[in-house]
């Protein structure tokens, strides 16, 4: 088992993994922070617009993000953000 270990394929493979299981936990902490601040901003977000929202790629929540800080006033204008993210 430990010349497993050392191989050069099995370390490039425990590489990958890692660096997958980073960006997803990345992603987890960027989707938390959107939900956050947009409960704290709009209050109880419905099911339907989180479900939306964990649809979205990274470059969207990014885009998200910035939108939920300085554009939306209500959930409709988040609705409206997600119906033209979606096209």
């Amino acid at each position: 088992m430990v010349v497993l270990r050392e191989s050069p394929w099995y370390q490039e493979i425990l590489k990958e993994g890692l660096q997958q299981g980073l960006q997803q936990g990345l992603q987890q902490g960027q989707m938390q922070i959107v939900m956050r601040q947009l409960s704290r901003r709009l209050g109880e977000i419905p099911l339907d617009l989180r479900q939306q929202i964990e649809g979205l790629s990274e470059a969207e929540i990014d885009e998200l993000l910035e939108a939920s800080l300085t554009r939306f006033e209500s959930l409709q204008d988040l609705r409206t953000w997600l119906t033209q993210a979606n096209r």
